[in-house]
């Protein structure tokens, strides 16, 4: 049984006074001679960049506009914001425990493995939340957790945080958080205000009650940001806020089903680098772990298998260019009237082949689609589409189920989604890459083709059970082939649906064409033997490509090593290919040895393997003597 609202509420009030969790011998930091001193037992941060993320719970975005909020309207105003869906059943019922584990590690409940409050076997150890990952990349890192839901610092961050603490209740937690804020020195915070999720299980977010809460929790959040706003050293640091929530509530109160009101979430940003006003469609809670740790300067590794990106380094998709166009239902009579959310007219380069699709059917989903969401999603609730969690903003989807709702002619949803014809360069080999949800319900395929140069389409992968993940698929391209296209067909009679997003067809760097053709040096003497002359060395080459043509401004790096010590010389191709290096060495050095280290032109590099080494004897010159 899952750990109920009133338990959380009397466990709150039983510990009104903040308690620091005891901290694992492992998150103790062995700080350079010279470092601040802790502060009330949290060691003394060691970065400019500095994070800030607050977690209010159960708070849901669609009161803000009824809600007094001062505070998180100037942080909107000044920063990035945007709305966007969670999982329901079956990936977890919208509760904090799958929430809270969502924001913290940046992966969906399907890997964190936390379904209800209970955390009864979280795989944390494959996904750690991202104040583990700032400690594990650097112990010096200050890391600090206050949260007045107690499985926030006892659970959802581990033990290697610097600090944990319980705040009791939400004056608690503010007034322990906004003391470290002010007058320690943490590198990441994060804080969790719970009461106004309280408010939400007594009297519904429709209730002044709950109104009344989001006023208080917003003035607690404007205490945060004077603490921060208040250090000493803030004018030199690099401050990151984020505000978000785990969950929403229905009007009369209560979460963890699939309504749009429990759904519903938010990310609010503000920080250097983010356009102020801003509002998104594409950002996700599971961004905000990956934000938190490029901010603080620690790079994500592919084999972490994160959900979330970097807001950053998050880029539109071709779907998602068909917001603007997207249209009112038309035979989804369940919808509002006025929402808008989907369209057949695929985006620029892309195409859907209804060919074999027959007559009728529901509108909107004859054939390959586009759609947000919303729209998809709340045309009938409960079909397992809030799994597709993985898409952004705008996708493609196939739904044999709910194009079936209405009378067609006879046969099976059968339609092919095609790319545009991708451009190819020379490499081996090519990595496809999209995100997808397949589900399975009844008859149905999944299939992907990839076509070079206009030729037969290949078979790259099939799909007959449920999948939901990002593929990266290697390709093996043709040897000369100019052009690729991808195509995503679909077949179901009455199944489910399968979803398509962020296609992108990723080509290494070509293979080399460049070749260093010839270098040639002298040497001179500056002065006469004996003084403190130097030798000066003048290098000659020439770069041509691998057909023998000589290339204009290419960028030649080359190193001369004389006496132990390296000068490194650079210089960019003439019309006729050559490249000249100038440079002098102590006159005691009796040898030397010129290497051409990289040639870069364009797209197009080449490295050592083959490159001319010249071996100078410093004592007999080339050139004359000055």
């Amino acid at each position: 049984m899952s750990l109920s609202r009133s338990a959380r509420t009397v466990l709150a009030a039983a510990t009104v006074a903040a308690v620091a969790l005891p901290l694992a011998t492992t998150a103790a930091h062995a700080r350079e001679s010279g470092a601040a001193a802790p502060y009330a037992g949290l060691p003394s941060g060691t970065k400019q960049a500095k994070t800030l993320v607050i977690g209010i719970d159960g708070a849901t975005f669609d009161t803000f506009s009824r809600a007094d909020v001062p505070h998180l309207k100037q942080l909107m105003a000044k920063g990035l914001t945007a709305r966007s869906n969670l999982y329901a059943n079956p990936m977890a019922p919208t509760v904090s425990g799958a929430g809270w584990s969502s924001v913290a590690t940046g992966v969906w409940p399907d890997k964190h493995n936390v379904k209800d409050n209970d955390f009864t076997a979280p795989d944390y150890a494959r996904y750690p939340d991202y104040a583990t990952r700032l400690e594990t990349a650097d112990p010096a890192t200050s890391t600090l957790v206050v949260g007045t839901w107690s499985p926030i610092p006892r659970i959802v961050f581990g033990a290697k945080t610097d600090l944990r603490i319980a705040g009791g209740n939400d004056e608690g937690t503010t007034a322990t958080a906004a003391d470290y804020l002010a007058h320690g020195n943490p590198d990441s915070t994060f804080v969790h205000l719970d009461e106004v999720d309280g408010a939400g299980h007594s009297s519904g977010s429709a209730g002044d009650a709950y109104l009344k809460a989001l006023h208080t929790a917003d003035a607690q959040v404007g205490r945060l940001l004077d603490a921060v706003t208040s250090r000493p050293t803030y004018a030199g640091e690099d401050w990151l806020v984020v505000v978000t929530a785990d969950h929403g509530h229905t009007p009369t109160g209560g979460h963890g089903g699939n309504t749009p009101l429990e759904r519903g979430t938010f990310v609010i940003a503000q920080g250097k680098g983010i356009v102020p006003g801003s509002v998104r469609d594409d950002v996700k809670i599971t961004d905000i772990a990956p934000t938190v740790l490029r901010h603080e300067g620690v790079a994500t590794d592919p084999a972490w298998n994160l959900d979330g990106t970097a807001l950053a380094e998050l880029k539109p998709d071709d779907f998602d260019a068909l917001r603007g166009s997207l249209r009112t239902p038309v035979d989804e009579t369940g919808l509002p009237a006025g929402t808008k959310g989907w369209t057949n007219t695929a985006p620029e380069g892309w195409s859907v082949d209804n060919s074999k699709m027959p007559t009728g059917g529901v509108t909107e989903w004859r054939g390959w689609a586009f759609a947000t969401d919303e729209f998809w999603t709340d045309a009938e609730r409960g079909q397992g589409r809030e799994t597709n969690v993985r898409a952004r903003d705008v996708f493609a989807v196939a739904d044999s189920d709910e194009w079936d709702d209405k009378a067609h002619g006879a046969g099976q949803f059968d339609s092919t989604l095609v790319s545009p014809s991708y451009k190819l360069n020379g490499a081996a080999k090519a990595t496809l890459s999209y995100a997808t949800n397949y589900r399975v319900d009844g008859p149905q395929t999944g299939d992907v083709y990839v076509a070079y140069d206009g030729g037969v389409p290949q078979l790259v992968k099939s799909y007959r059970s449920d999948v939901n993940t990002v593929e990266r698929l290697e390709l093996d391209v043709p040897a000369g082939a100019k052009s690729a296209r991808l195509s995503f067909r679909y077949t179901g009679t009455n199944s489910a649906f399968w979803t398509v997003d962020q296609v992108a067809l990723g080509r290494p760097n070509p293979p080399s064409q460049l070749a260093v053709a010839s270098l040639e040096a002298d040497t001179r003497l500056l002065g006469r033997p004996g003084s403190d002359a130097a030798w000066k060395v003048t290098a000659n080459g020439v770069v041509r490509t691998a057909q023998g043509k000589p290339v204009k401004g290419a960028k030649v790096t080359a190193e001369l090593t004389a006496g132990g010590q390296v000068h490194r010389l650079t210089g960019t191709t003439a019309k006729d290919g050559s490249v000249r290096f100038r440079t002098t060495v102590d006159q005691g050095v009796a040898e030397a040895a010129l290497t051409v280290t990289e040639v870069r032109y364009e797209n197009l590099a080449y490295y050592g393997e083959l490159d001319p080494v010249r071996t100078l004897d410093l004592t007999r010159p080339t050139g004359h003597r000055g």
